[in-house]
């Protein structure tokens, strides 16, 4: 087969069977109905014509033509058409008849193929019988069209990844060789041919040994830029719009992606801007916008980073669930927010100096951890409180106290209760013991003993426990008496009459000392005068206020003087002499004392003894009533 058989083996494709057209004994046969071509191609149509010999016309002659015009109700002969001039070739077999029947054929042959060329094509033959023309119907349908590249998207994740197919609008016949052009490079073979689009590339496939039957160029659009309004720091709530925009010639149109991870996006839509009239935390993330023609072109990124409050604050614990002293806990605050918000941790309610932004690790958790917590987060944006979290430390029973009603000794046959409390979570359960024996006695908080003997008495404990541990009491003896009241009653007594007697002392002891104290400052106050055979002393004299005014009464009116005032001390000062000075005591507690002198005078007691009175006394003047 030689080239152009080749080649029009593939650049034709006859879409239906062949065609017969008759009328009679006169028919023409078309090998195809309808020929599909490329552009600057050639190509042939050809057919069958059949007609009845008639031998008074021997030898009979025949001319054909092909035509796709009228004119004047005549067909018009396309190597006379000025459309095809130069460019379409006639050539018709010889005639041959057998058996009165009459058979050629022709082909036109049509080359450097144009759109215009594509028409109805029909043969025609004239022979030189009377009445010997005759026109095959409907003729053959010839479509001429370019090569095609066909642009597929098959890859979501690589958006500009693309899948070219080389193809015609009608098809072509038989399995022909085509070529891929990159910016008038050679870069392959194949009816495919993928390739990742980068911006401003053009594609064109052409057939294998005609470059000139080549597609239209394909381009992939300038990289689109994007934008966005306002720049700077966006607050969540305000309004936001991305603009893309690309030199495209012909005009692009415009897609909208939000990457949701390395690999996939989801589209968002159509236009040149994508417009957030509220925006939303949920909004932050990468976008981009893919400008299409032919093929596409991606822009670069855009990062839309959204300010917001914290949200959703909340408080964990690790581990979860059941919490055992001296284990370690963590406590962790989180919280959407925008920037990252700063944390305060509360206790009950009462704020903790913690790290503000890191979680709080207990390594040896204690019961006085226990409480409920939560934390406050806060940025420039806004605050939140988190929820409340419960941290309930559970933990062995600590040592037991012991109590016993009544206390002191246990009189025989009457009720005790002992009582056995300790500090647990969860809360203890008990049982009762008695020294030396493995019996329980009671498994409850509180053992009552009804009826008691000396049988009985000895060392009792308890013994806490839950499910975390256990802890034992220390003893608690318990001993029987038979006459325990009396016993009571005698030591109570004697117990009485012993503070008694401390309390009668203390009361003389105080007594005694200020007696001497007062004694004391009386001989400061009045000092001391008389003969050295003169015993001076201080006698305090309750009868009287001092004893001047004793002596002043005695005295006669006319001598009666003012009492005079030394330092508002009373005393009076009895000279006597050494034998008399016991009597004078004792005189002076007894009688009263009679006198004719005012400062210094005789007197006599009621046994003749003379008796001098000094009267050294300073008081407030008063009068002395007769």
């Amino acid at each position: 087969m030689n080239l152009r058989s080749a080649a029009r083996g593939f650049l034709a494709f006859l879409l239906s069977v062949p065609v017969l057209q008759g009328d009679g004994d006169w028919r023409v046969t078309y090998s195809s109905s309808n020929v599909c071509a490329l552009r600057g191609s050639m190509d042939y149509l050809s057919c069958t014509y059949e007609y009845p010999e008639n031998v008074q016309y021997r030898p009979t002659t025949v001319r054909g033509l092909w035509f796709t015009k009228v004119s004047n109700k005549l067909p018009v002969d396309l190597e006379h058409d000025t459309d095809y001039t130069g460019r379409v070739e006639n050539s018709c077999g010889l005639v041959k008849c057998i058996e009165s029947r009459c058979h050629g054929t022709c082909t036109l042959r049509i080359k450097d193929l144009r759109q215009s060329d594509s028409a109805v094509y029909k043969f025609r033959f004239t022979t030189n019988q009377p009445g010997g023309e005759y026109t095959g119907d409907p003729g053959v349908k010839l479509s001429v069209t370019d090569l095609q590249v066909k642009v597929s998207f098959h890859y979501p994740t690589v958006l500009t990844l693309a899948e070219l197919e080389c193809h015609s609008r009608c098809g072509l016949a038989g399995d022909p060789p085509y070529i891929w052009f990159r910016n008038g490079l050679y870069v392959g073979q194949g009816v495919n041919y993928r390739a990742n689009i980068l911006s401003g590339n053009s594609y064109l496939c052409a057939v294998e040994g005609y470059k000139h039957l080549r597609s239209p160029l394909v381009y992939a659009p300038k990289t689109p830029s994007v934008t966005v309004n306002p720049s700077g720091e966006i607050e969540e709530g305000s309004s936001v719009t991305l603009s893309c925009s690309s030199d495209a010639n012909p005009a692009a149109n415009y897609t909208w992606f939000k990457v949701i991870t390395a690999y996939s996006s989801t589209e968002l839509k159509q236009g040149p801007q994508l417009h957030f009239g509220s925006i939303l935390s949920s909004d932050s993330g990468q976008y981009y916008c893919v400008v299409q023609t032919e093929l596409r072109a991606k822009s670069e990124s855009i990062y839309v980073t959204v300010k917001y409050g914290p949200k959703q604050t909340s408080v964990l614990s690790s581990p979860s669930g059941q919490i055992v002293e001296g284990s370690s806990v963590t406590l962790s605050c989180s919280s959407d927010a925008n920037p990252a918000a700063n944390y305060t941790w509360f206790k009950d309610n009462q704020p903790l100096l913690w790290e503000p932004s890191q979680p709080h690790t207990f390594p040896s958790v204690h019961p006085e951890d226990r409480g409920t917590y939560h934390c406050h987060a806060e940025n420039k944006y806004g605050h939140l409180n988190s929820n409340s979290l419960f941290l309930d430390v559970q933990y062995a029973p600590k040592t037991p106290s012991l109590t016993m009603s009544p206390s002191g000794g246990i009189e025989e046959g009457s009720s005790v209760t002992l009582s056995c409390s300790s500090d647990a979570n969860p809360a203890a359960d008990y049982t009762w013991f008695k020294e030396h024996e493995v019996s329980v006695k009671e498994s409850r908080q509180k053992y009552i003993i009804t009826n008691i003997t000396s049988e009985l008495e000895g060392n009792y404990y308890c013994q806490a426990h839950n499910a975390i541990g256990l802890h034992d009491s220390p003893f608690l003896l318990i001993k029987v008496c038979v006459q325990c009241l009396k016993v009571v009653t005698s030591s109570w007594t004697t117990t009485v009459a012993v503070r008694t007697i401390v309390v009668f002392l203390a009361t003389i002891l105080l007594l005694v000392f200020l007696w001497m104290r007062r004694k004391r400052a009386a001989r400061k106050a009045c000092g001391q005068e008389g003969r050295p055979d003169t015993i001076e002393e201080l006698l305090h004299v309750p009868v009287y206020e001092n004893v001047s005014a004793l002596t002043n009464r005695w005295a006669p009116a006319a001598q009666r003087e003012p009492i005079e005032e030394q330092d508002g001390h009373h005393c009076a000062i009895i000279h006597t002499s050494h034998s008399e000075n016991q009597e004078v005591t004792r005189w002076l507690a007894g009688s009263r004392v009679q006198s004719d002198q005012t400062d210094e005078g005789q007197g006599t007691d009621r046994d003749g003894r003379n008796l001098r009175v000094v009267s050294n006394v300073k008081s407030t003047p008063q009068s002395v009533n007769q």
